[in-house]
């Protein structure tokens, strides 16, 4: 048995208030809405993750394979995720069942919190049959290692660490905050039977949070090799492209002032494909008027997967500008961007970090390059457009890298190999 945590550091953790998500009620005075459809079926198996899905997000791609392989193991299951946007509340597709939390509540712990409880109350009708539960946050985590008389197996997939990430995503966090959430954390990891990570990097911040090595599990990010797409109809003439969000984490601030220094190749546009909607885009699109390069960035909204792969396809360049923060250093995960850029054969010019440079080779599959230093970036690019043969031979070895080993079918096997490994 793994199960057993650290009594201090549980004591700590229920101290800090961050325990109470385990049961239902009143959560800092929001009333959490419990009146939901009730799953009918018993299942044995479920997933849960602290995110919208489906979702023009790179992290819904992940949950929609992951969660896949599970119930294709299992013949079915429950799918706990973020709802809004118009999602149902309730889906049922064969042997599987969607359920999506809606409480919209404005600060990030009392909803994290909230939803805890949602998961907790969810997951009661499911403890006599429920075999394992594969969770990718702490929130989703904390009432399925801590459900009472558990019997059920869990794997936690950290993509990512939110006492490190809540730094950048919400700068007034106090420090005693992020110590609580590092607290939740260990207590959820400890409890886990198998932790499963993306890069090596994160792995290693999963293993200094004392998770023993043989616990932890690299299952790398996929892409699918696409079939050839037909340019999109609106799309320039030339153009080098980035697709993702636009957090300031993503560099995409550097990568403006990158193009701005490729002003002397007027015909050539920078396409944005933003997973996250128009107006979060506002303080890049004043960023790009006073750089004078606003006539010449184009902009794609919450595209559909297929619209983006096309968008790829069709691109002199894809361009992940990643920045150096802890945020991208101490937790690097494997950029979706990056591996699905290779898959379409176009090559990348990537900032050169620790979980980069497991993916992709410089020289070989594209450019790799100081992070934050728009110069080198745009110097970059510019000889992947001055040399198109060879930027053409860059992405066709990518696509091979990613055929040979980084497709999603490979992430599913290896995954399908952790179940077998912690199954009864």
């Amino acid at each position: 048995m793994q199960w057993a945590a650290s009594p201090v550091r549980a004591a700590a953790v229920r101290k800090s208030g961050l325990l109470r998500s385990a049961g239902i009620g009143r959560v800092r005075g929001v009333r959490v809405d419990m009146q939901g459809e009730v799953a009918p079926f018993r299942h044995r198996a479920a997933y849960f993750a602290f995110d919208r899905f489906p979702s023009s997000k790179g992290s819904a791609v992940h949950i929609g394979h992951m969660a896949d392989e599970l119930f294709d193991h299992y013949g079915g299951g429950l799918l706990g995720v973020l709802g809004g946007g118009g999602l149902p509340r309730y889906q049922r597709e064969g042997e599987r069942e969607i359920v999506r939390f809606e409480e919209q509540i404005p600060n990030l712990i009392d909803r994290a919190e909230a939803y805890s409880a949602w998961v907790a109350w969810h997951l009661r009708g499911h403890l006599d049959t429920l075999e394992l539960c594969h969770v990718r946050d702490p929130w989703s985590a904390l009432p399925v290692v801590t459900a009472e008389g558990r019997r059920h197996r869990v794997v936690y997939e950290v993509n990512g660490l939110p006492s490190i990430e809540m730094a950048h995503t919400w700068p007034s966090a106090a420090p005693s905050t992020l110590a609580k959430v590092r607290d939740l954390e260990r207590l959820c990891l400890e409890r886990s039977d198998a932790v499963v990570v993306p890069s090596r990097v994160i792995g290693d911040a999963v293993l200094k949070l004392g998770v023993p090595h043989e616990r932890i599990h690299l299952v790398p990010n996929g892409a699918d090799v696409p079939a050839p797409a037909e340019r999109p109809g609106d799309a320039p003439e030339r153009y080098i492209v980035y697709v993702g969000a636009l957090q300031p984490w993503q560099g995409v601030d550097v990568l403006l002032r990158a193009f701005a220094r490729l002003a002397d190749l007027p015909e050539l546009r920078l396409v944005i494909c933003s997973s996250v909607p128009e107006r979060r885009a506002r303080p890049l699109r004043r960023l790009a008027e006073r750089l004078g390069v606003d006539q010449r960035v184009e902009w794609r909204f919450t595209l559909p997967h297929a619209e983006v792969a096309a968008w790829l396809a069709n691109a002199e360049v894809s361009v992940a500008p990643l920045t150096a923060c802890a945020r991208n250093l101490d937790q690097g995960c494997a950029p979706l961007k990056v591996l699905e850029s290779m898959a379409a054969g176009t090559p990348v010019v990537a900032s050169d970090l620790p979980a980069v440079r497991e993916l992709m080779a410089d020289g070989e599959h594209g450019r790799l390059v100081a992070p934050d230093r728009p110069a080198e970036l745009a110097r970059a690019v510019r000889v992947l457009l001055e040399y198109p043969d060879a930027a053409r031979a860059m992405g066709g070895r990518a696509r091979r890298r990613i055929t040979d080993g980084l497709t999603w079918g490979h992430s599913r096997s290896l995954l399908a190999e952790v179940y077998r490994t912690i199954s009864p």
